[in-house]
């Protein structure tokens, strides 16, 4: 009985070589540049008022960054020097802060174990 090996890797070169020419063949499309996007409409022109404000200070050793649109305070950052950063937001308006651990929009998922195994 012959020795096939040399005889199927040498078909299976041949097989490689068959698929990788046409590929190294095909040249990339002729890419084009974006057009510019359309202006903004009419009525919708962007206010530099309705940016945020940061102010960045120092309160003893906590870092305090204060969001403000049109000069109202709606929320603040603080940072403790050695824990984890908390909100103060102000959610009605008011002026009443109201703590959060995080900015997440407090849906929580349910999540029960079933089975173990």
């Amino acid at each position: 009985m012959p020795n096939r090996k040399p005889i199927m890797r040498r078909l299976l070169g041949i097989a490689l070589l068959g698929i990788a020419f046409p590929l190294a063949a095909q040249q990339p499309p002729k890419l084009e540049p974006l057009p510019e996007p359309p202006p903004p409409p009419p009525g919708l022109a962007l206010d530099p008022a309705l940016e945020p404000q940061v102010t960045i200070t120092k309160r003893g050793e906590n870092k305090v960054e204060e969001y403000r649109i049109n000069g109202k305070l709606y929320a603040m950052r603080v940072t403790p020097p050695n824990g984890v950063p908390y909100y103060l937001i102000d959610p009605t308006g008011d002026g009443t802060m109201v703590r959060r651990d995080s900015l997440d929009s407090g849906l929580r998922v349910p999540q029960w174990v079933i089975r173990t195994f």
